[in-house]
Parts: structure tokens; C-alpha cells; sequence
């Protein structure tokens, strides 16, 4: 029995009659009439009878045809999704916490594509709660998310319940950014106190599965300060610490050359104990592709020559 034969059957059963099928698969009769004994006789069964009026599959003939039917769908399927593949673009997609040396590793990994690919490029910066929803409702591959490593039973449980598997990219104290102009530039280490004459940006993600908003907005702002921009684009907060001295901000660690760009620099501040988690996501049954190792590939290295 071959795929041949499943659809010699088929054109049979469809026309009722050995001459009109021939006639639709291109074929001599006697070699169609050969290949149904043939097929009958491996499978042990009879598949038509012929009647005065055509012919007709037996009950054990209309079992087979339906099994037969689904097999050539399958095979369809099979050969269309290959077929179409070697004509359709490469699709890399991804979600991502607004972080630089994130952004340097895709930079990277842009660079280093074959200018002969034909891919399409996703990239989005967002919070966790959207980079989740991407992966279950707007078909993105990948993401990654960030939250305070005190709450990573909540993010745990919440990524085992909507079936999604996650793997530790980065975990880091958040720094201060500031401008090499700043007042407290020159500070080895800053204290909380020193930063309430200043004027913090921010861009709080306020998501912890099971935890109200207010209570995550609360935790995530780690000093006193009265004075907050709230800034949710990571190129108008680089332009904002760079032109106004007296500006800071929390980040994860930055790439030396995002810091040599826009006149910056990074303090640490030993009364900042809180660790910050990057996390990558993606579906249960997804198998990271070529680009998608990549990618990873490019922010293993950025990550390798930050502090």
C-alpha cells in the first residue's frame, strides 16, 4: 500500500466508476483496476463492489476511505507548511523590560543576521503583564520579564499555571544613572538620603500576581524622593538624565558605550539591597529557534562584561 493507491481509492469513491476516475487521475484503466486488486489483496479486504449502477464502497470500503481520507489531509498539511516555509520570512519575536544592555544585545544580534535572510523582526518594550499576554494572545515567542526576586514564588506559580517555562537570564542590583554632571557624581557610594534634593525618573512596572497595585507601586519606588517624572520610552529618559544634571534614575547595569553615548554614569548604593530578576518565557510546547538562540547568545556576552 503506497499514497498512490489511498488516492486511487478516493477518486473511485468520488466518481463511482473506474473509467471517470482514471480520467481524473490521468491514468490507463487496467493499471487502476491493477492497483485496487493490488491494495485489496494487501489489505485483505474488499473496498468496492460493483453494481449496475456503478461502483460502491462495502462497509469495510467506507471504514478504509475515511481512514484514507484523513492520511492525504494529513500529508497535505504536512507538504503545504514546508512548502510555504521555503517562500515565508523567518519570524523572530520578542517582549521586553526597558533595559539597555537588552536593547545592546539586540542591537548585536541585527547586526550579525545574514543580509540574505528574509525574517520578520518583533521587538517591544513593555511590563510583564503584557509581555505574558504577547506570548498567549498576540502570538509572540518570547519574553522576558523583570520583578523583585521577593516575589518570585507569585511570578512561579502564575508561569505554572498558564503553562509557560522560564529561565533565569540576569539578577542584579539596581544602580544609579545619572549625568557626569551631576552633584553626586563623584560619590562612591551614594546613600538614600543624598538623593532627596534630586528629581528621579521612573518607570515602575506595578504587576505582582495575587498583590494589589498600589501595595507593588509602594515596593518598587526605593527611596523618599517627592520629585518623580514618570517616563515609560527609554530614549527620553536617556535625553532627560543627560540634559538635566539633576536627575537620576534606578536601572539594571548598563553597557560602558550606552554610558559614553549620552555623557552618563553609573553609583551603586550599598543601602539598596533589593535584586531584580530578568526571566525569560516562552509556551510549553515552543522550541526556541536559530534566532531565537541568537539572540540569547548576543545577551550572554552583554551580560558578561557588566558588573
Amino acid at each position: 500500500m503506497n499514497l498512490l493507491h489511498l488516492k486511487y481509492a478516493i477518486a473511485i469513491s468520488e466518481t463511482n466508476s473506474m473509467t471517470k476516475a482514471a480520467e481524473k487521475l490521468y491514468t490507463a484503466q487496467p493499471n487502476l483496476s491493477r492497483a485496487m486488486r493490488d491494495l485489496e489483496s494487501s489489505l485483505g479486504i474488499t473496498i468496492f463492489k460493483r453494481t449496475s449502477k456503478g461502483i460502491y464502497p462495502t462497509d469495510e470500503g467506507e471504514e478504509f476511505l475515511s481512514r484514507a481520507r484523513k492520511i492525504l489531509a494529513e500529508v497535505d498539511d504536512l507538504e503545504a507548511k514546508y512548502r510555504d516555509r521555503q517562500g515565508r520570512a523567518m519570524r523572530f519575536s520578542v517582549s521586553v523590560p526597558r533595559a539597555s544592555y537588552i536593547a545592546c544585545a539586540f542591537t548585536a544580534f541585527i547586526d550579525k543576521l545574514d543580509p540574505e535572510l528574509s525574517a520578520e523582526i518583533y521587538y517591544k518594550e513593555t511590563n510583564a503583564l503584557r509581555a505574558i499576554s504577547n506570548l498567549q494572545n498576540a502570538d509572540y515567542k518570547l519574553g522576558i520579564i523583570r520583578y523583585q526576586a521577593t516575589y518570585e514564588k507569585n511570578f512561579r506559580d502564575m508561569l505554572k499555571e498558564k503553562e509557560l517555562c522560564s529561565e533565569l537570564l540576569y539578577e542584579f542590583n539596581y544602580r544609579l544613572l545619572m549625568s557626569e554632571k551631576h552633584p553626586l557624581a563623584a560619590c562612591d557610594n551614594v546613600r538614600l538620603c543624598d538623593l532627596s534634593p534630586y528629581i528621579e525618573i521612573a518607570h515602575p512596572d506595578p504587576f505582582v500576581p495575587s498583590l494589589p497595585m498600589p501595595t507593588v507601586l509602594k515596593n518598587e519606588l526605593i527611596d523618599d524622593t517627592d520629585k518623580i517624572i514618570y517616563v515609560f520610552e527609554r530614549g527620553s529618559q536617556m535625553d532627560l538624565l543627560s540634559q538635566n544634571p539633576l536627575t537620576f534614575m534606578w536601572v539594571s547595569p548598563i553597557p560602558q558605550r550606552i554610558l559614553d553615548r549620552y555623557g552618563l554614569t553609573e553609583r551603586s548604593c550599598a543601602e539598596n539591597t533589593r535584586k531584580y530578576r530578568d526571566v525569560l518565557i516562552y509556551k510549553k510546547d515552543y522550541r526556541l529557534s536559530n534566532l531565537d538562540h541568537a539572540f540569547l547568545d548576543e545577551i550572554v556576552k552583554i551580560r558578561a562584561v557588566l558588573p
